[in-house]
């Protein structure tokens, strides 16, 4: 991944910024979704497609799994682990 541009915004009493026209192109034209990541020390934009499509096999296995593991007895049996 290489950064294309860099520029500074200002975050409003609300919370807001704009994102700068130029870098609104693609996959950031009006309307579309974004996934806002927090990190440790940024903070990330990015297209929801793009989380979506990294991140469908593990919520997906979260959930299928969770049907099994979400139980008391699963608690107790990894409870001293």
């Amino acid at each position: 991944m290489s950064i294309l541009d860099i520029r500074t915004v200002t975050i409003t009493s609300k919370g807001q910024i704009v994102i700068p026209s130029g870098m609104r192109k693609g996959a950031f034209g009006a309307g579309s979704k974004v996934a806002v990541i927090a990190m440790d020390d940024h903070i990330e934009v990015r297209p929801i497609e793009d989380i979506e499509w990294k991140m469908g096999t593990a919520l997906a296995s979260e959930r299928s799994l969770s049907k099994l593991w979400d139980s008391p007895e699963e608690d107790e049996a990894w409870e001293y682990l």
